[in-house]
């Protein structure tokens, strides 16, 4: 198959991402070589699959350390190998503290505090926060790091340390929903309204490449949402479309939204 071929279905933006998941996909099925990824979002690991399904001679298993994660690991394999029992290489780490305020933390501060050690976004899988702190999913190499450089979260003095997998403390993302009456799926009219800004206000953020529709990223403010979809605007936040409920009497379409807090 023409490599150039591989490029129609995908965003410019994906192109290095694209090539480098080829190349994955070819030594497997070519060389008979096996490769474990970093943390892949949704749309590399969707990119990835894709890929694979042109190879008959390569596989793919994901996984992001429990059943609903996000962001997932891949092995990239031969379609002979046996991978249900192949080590993920995905480890907890347990990040703590004696302090009242850790209550106060969010995913963004302790992600900004894993980042701003060094550590590369890929590196670390999902984030779970709680009252009392938060259990990452990070790549096991990196956890030796982290017990020795991880000292605190957004002026929270805090201790991690790495925990097995089967001590995953899970929390599921909580949403805040709203049903919306809008004239149209158009992504700035829905978008606007879940930010409560002005249509003017949120085509910029779109038009300068800094919003993602189930993690790809969308520059046309009149592309057309539908149920299922997920929308992160850098710097706003993100939602997702639960369920469109119906038109009114009036022609307006009612839209229940999660908003991600």
């Amino acid at each position: 198959m023409a490599h150039k071929n591989i490029y129609e279905h995908f965003h410019p933006d994906e192109k290095s991402f694209v090539d480098r998941a080829w190349e994955w996909v070819e030594r497997a099925a070519l060389y008979h070589e096996m490769k474990r990824t970093d943390f892949l979002d949704p749309r590399q690991a969707s990119i990835l699959l894709s890929l694979a399904n042109r190879h008959p001679d390569a596989q793919v298993r994901l996984d992001g350390g429990y059943s609903q994660a996000e962001r997932r690991r891949a092995l990239v394999a031969p379609d002979y190998r046996m991978l249900e029992d192949e080590d993920m290489g995905i480890t907890v780490l347990d990040i703590a503290s004696d302090d009242r305020r850790i209550s106060d933390l969010d995913h963004g501060d302790y992600l900004g505090a894993l980042l701003g050690l060094g550590i590369k976004r890929e590196k670390i899988g999902d984030l779970h926060v709680s009252e009392s702190g938060c259990h990452a999913l990070i790549t096991e190499e990196i956890g030796d790091f982290l017990i020795g450089h991880m000292k605190q979260a957004h002026r929270v003095d805090v201790s991690v340390s790495v925990r097995p997998l089967a001590e995953l403390k899970v929390v599921v993302s909580k949403m805040d929903e709203q049903v919306l009456s809008v004239a149209s799926m158009r992504l700035d009219g829905i978008a606007s309204d879940v930010f409560r800004l002005s249509r003017t206000k949120i085509v910029d953020p779109i038009r300068a490449g800094r919003c993602r529709v189930n993690w790809k990223a969308e520059e046309n403010p009149a592309e057309s949402l539908k149920e299922g979809d997920v929308v992160s605007v850098k710097g706003l936040g993100r939602f997702k479309v639960l369920e469109v409920e119906g038109m009114s009497k009036s022609g307006r379409i009612r839209v229940r939204i999660g908003k991600f807090v």
